[in-house]
């Protein structure tokens, strides 16, 4: 008996370790802050280029016949630089998904391109107001392009600042990554998310997605970590002290050892989620299909029975006008017979 609640002790433990994986997951402790060095000098850049705009008929003062190139020149290397500055604020995007903070990557997802995009477009009312020079009395040509140029600035200027907030809140965050609270754990009891794991499905796979990059990254930390501590307890163990920073460091090894089992548990659960969700979405993508093919099928079989439909109304509309006829001709043989009979009574 006492044996068997021995071997029973350590099942109970072990049933303990699973009870709430988000809890005991890591909290990517090799997590860095986003440098906002290159943003904040992309801001001064705009500034500068703001200044260009506005002083123009002072800064190029000597050179009053080459204002509208120079300044339409000014604005393709804006925009060429702000081309390679993209890139890096998608490079710097995919390091906050890859840690796992998946909804910050969500909300900068789409900031990190409209700079570009106005640009893009200001580049193109330039080409325009150039091409075509319209005549304002009281704007000149290169009044226009300042213009523009200024509203370009407000517009990309705000959406970097918009950026550097959400990067500076990202900074400053001590919690674990919101990845792990978005989903549903397979280890866990289903709770608000067990309706939403059938629906929305494309969302739903990014975000599992997103979740096993991120547990991968960890994975490949844990794997960096243990191959870390084999050297230090080997390094101890050649010691032959026996002292007890070895069986620490034994203890934390099993311990790092354990949690990446229980990461690699959770990501082979998740990937046959992610399955799961997709045979779902294409099921209902084939259901959509048939639902369609017999709705097309619906749709001939009512234009034929209209046709039909038509053709006996064509039919009875000729019928009505052949028995109209008829009665009128019915009508004037009455008449005929009655005249007919009133002359022969005549006669007699």
């Amino acid at each position: 008996m006492a044996a068997a609640r021995n071997s029973s002790a350590p099942t109970t433990a072990e049933e303990n370790l699973f009870l709430d994986i988000l809890n005991d997951a890591p909290l990517a402790a090799h997590r860095k802050p986003t440098r906002i060095y290159g943003s904040i000098f992309y801001s001064i850049l705009l500034a500068g280029y703001a200044i260009v705009g506005i002083g123009a008929p002072w800064i190029f003062e000597s050179l009053e016949a080459w204002i509208l190139p120079l300044l339409c020149s000014c604005n393709v290397i804006l925009l060429v630089i702000t081309g390679i500055f993209q890139q890096y604020l998608v490079y710097q995007l995919q390091k906050i998904r890859l840690q796992g903070y998946y909804m910050f990557s969500q909300k900068l997802k789409h900031i990190v391109r409209l700079p570009f995009a106005t640009l893009s477009y200001g580049t193109a009312g330039m080409l325009l107001l150039v091409v075509w020079k319209p005549q304002i009395s009281f704007l000149s040509s290169s009044a226009l392009l300042r213009i523009v140029m200024l509203i370009e600035v407000l517009i990309a200027g705000s959406f970097m600042a918009a950026y550097i907030s959400y990067i500076h809140q990202y900074n400053s965050l001590n919690s674990q990554p919101d990845v792990l609270n978005s989903l549903y754990s397979p280890l866990q009891p289903s709770s608000s998310l067990e309706g939403l794991r059938y629906h929305e499905g494309g969302r739903l796979s990014d975000q599992q997605m997103a979740l096993l990059q991120y547990q991968r990254e960890n994975i490949h930390f844990l794997c960096e970590e243990v191959l870390r501590l084999q050297e230090c307890l080997s390094k101890y163990e050649r010691s032959g002290d026996g002292s007890a920073p070895q069986v620490d460091l034994a203890h934390l090894l099993a311990a790092r050892d354990q949690e990446l089992r229980t990461l690699s548990a959770e990501m082979d659960q998740l990937q046959s989620e992610l399955q799961l969700a997709r045979s779902l979405i294409a099921d209902k993508d084939a259901e959509v299909q048939r639902v369609r093919t017999t709705n097309n099928q619906y749709i001939e079989e009512n234009e034929r029975l209209r046709a039909i439909l038509g053709e006996w109304s064509a039919r009875a509309a000729k019928l009505e006008r052949a028995l109209e006829v008829e009665r009128m001709s019915n009508l004037e043989l009455q008449k005929k017979l009655t005249e007919l009979r009133n002359h022969y009574a005549e006669q007699s």
